[in-house]
Formats: structure tokens, C-alpha cells, sequence
């Protein structure tokens, strides 16, 4: 039974293997069973699910989900905390443990291993600093990826899911939105972890659409597009494409572009629309093509 949610259990786990937190790897451990209920529920797993849990510490959300999945699969890169993870699961006969960094770890070759047939899901309560780079690196490689119901920073989860106009918006937001359906789940205080954050956190859920909300005839270049747009703010959507480096357009032919789109010569790029990123692509492409 699941025990490691109780902060006294946590902290006698801590010390029988004289752990010390490791800053480098962003090491907060959940000690909220509440919390922990909540992100088993939504992410909505059970017993004919493959799960992937990325950076599972001392194996506290492991437990939960080795008794709510049917095969748990947990990546860790801390050395120090294998012997634990082997000790609190050993009960548990349907998880496997594996020393790696997942943004190294090859990803399909364990898929193919274990012989999963339907998309996995991923759980996680994942590292602060490399957030962006885990979650964009699953999307991009078009893992067979279901669902991702992730601990992440509060500000990076309501990045994930902001509109155009708004503060947050940005190219993460569109990259999310493209890949996934973002929803907010739940709003997790300090007080929640071991050690205390000091920022506020929230469990998003990213379900995975079964085809792109919109169709571009070149994926690539609509995200260095959306990429350039973002990088300069401040500039006009014309000039922020125009100043960046690895797009090839002249100016005469981003502003041709911007027109034929509907949109003022002077519009910014955070007030567009994934929608209209996608058609701005396009004609780009035909410009290109004449």
C-alpha cells in the first residue's frame, strides 16, 4: 500500500539512506496524499495503461501509480536514489527502474521492449529547470504519447495554456496547443513539498490530439516562424521575422505575406492566432514557390 505520501515516512526514508537533496536536479518531493489523489485521478490511468513517470525521487507518486496502472515505467537520474526506489517498491512487481537522464534515455526502444500496442501516458512531477525541454522533446518526437498529466512551475503551466493578446502567451503556448489540449487541474502551494519551492505550482494535463487543430504544409517552418516572433516582442510581427537568422525571407516578402493574411503591416506576432500562424506559413511557402 501506498505509504510515502505521510511527510513522517518521507523524512524516515530520507534518513535510513542518509539522502541529501541535490539542487542541480531540482528535487522537490510531494508530501500530500490530497495532491497525490488529485493527479491519479486526472490523469485518468488504470489497469490497461503503460505509464511513464519521469523523475520519480523517492518513489512516493510510483506507489500510487504502480497500484492504479498496469505497467509503470520510472526514469530517474540521480543515482543516490536507486537503492530507495528499489526499497519503497519492492512490493510492487509491475514497475521497472531505470538510471537515465530521460532527455538521453531512447525512448521507442523501451516502448518496443515492453511491447506496448496502445499510447502511453506519462505522470510526472517533473524538474523545474529542464520542464520546457522534457515536455517539448516527448511532443516533438512524436512519442505515442496519450496523455501528460505534469507538476510543473504555476507560471510555466498557465504559459501552456494562454491565448493570444495575454502576457503569457508565447511560443510555448503555441507548441503545447498544437500537440495537445492544455487544462489546468490543479494549484499546488509550497507547503506541499519537500524541500519548500518558492514558487507556486500546478498539475497540468496536455491531452494529446489525434491530428493538429490546424494543417501546415511545412510543420518546421511554422515554428521557426512562431519562434522569431516571440524573440523580439516588442518589434512589429514584420521585423521580428526580417531580423531573424535562420529564416530567409526579405522584408518585401514577410509584408506581402502579413497583407495577404488580413493583418496590418504593423501587427505584433503575440496577437496571432496558431490558426493564422499556419495560413502565414503557407503563403510564405507560395511566395517562396513563385
Amino acid at each position: 500500500m501506498a505509504y510515502l505520501g505521510n511527510p513522517g515516512n518521507t523524512i524516515a526514508a530520507l534518513q535510513k539512506y542518509n539522502f541529501n537533496f541535490q539542487k542541480k536536479y531540482g528535487q522537490n518531493f510531494l508530501i500530500d496524499t490530497h495532491v497525490l489523489d488529485k493527479i491519479i485521478r486526472e490523469s485518468k490511468i488504470d489497469k490497461d495503461d503503460f505509464v511513464l513517470e519521469i523523475g520519480p525521487g523517492i518513489g512516493t507518486m510510483t506507489q500510487y501509480l504502480c497500484e492504479s496502472a498496469g505497467r509503470v515505467v520510472a526514469v530517474e537520474i540521480d543515482k543516490n536514489l536507486i537503492p530507495i526506489l528499489h526499497e519503497t517498491l519492492k512490493e510492487y512487481d509491475n514497475v521497472e527502474i531505470i538510471n537515465e537522464d530521460i532527455l538521453k534515455l531512447d525512448l521507442m526502444s523501451l516502448i518496443r521492449q515492453n511491447g506496448i500496442q496502445k499510447p502511453m501516458k506519462v505522470v510526472a512531477n517533473l524538474p523545474y529547470y529542464i520542464t520546457t525541454p522534457i515536455i517539448m522533446g516527448l511532443l516533438e518526437k512524436h512519442m505515442p504519447i496519450e496523455s501528460m498529466t505534469v507538476m510543473v512551475q504555476k507560471e510555466v503551466a498557465e504559459r501552456m495554456q494562454a491565448g493570444p493578446g495575454i502576457k503569457d502567451y508565447g511560443a510555448l503556448s503555441l507548441a503545447v496547443q498544437y500537440y495537445t489540449r492544455p487544462q489546468i487541474v490543479a494549484n499546488v502551494p509550497p507547503n506541499c513539498f519537500m524541500p519548500r519551492p518558492k514558487v507556486g505550482s500546478a498539475v497540468i494535463r496536455l491531452t494529446r490530439h489525434k491530428k493538429p487543430p490546424v494543417e501546415t504544409k511545412d510543420e518546421q517552418l511554422m515554428f521557426r516562424l512562431i519562434r522569431a516572433s516571440f524573440n523580439q516582442r516588442r518589434k512589429t510581427l514584420a521585423n521580428g521575422l526580417s531580423n531573424a537568422g535562420n529564416l530567409h525571407f526579405t522584408k518585401d516578402q514577410i509584408q506581402r505575406a502579413i497583407l495577404e493574411l488580413g493583418e496590418p503591416a504593423a501587427v505584433r506576432g503575440e496577437t496571432l492566432t496558431l490558426e493564422q500562424f499556419a495560413r502565414l506559413t503557407d503563403i510564405l511557402k507560395q511566395i517562396l514557390d513563385e
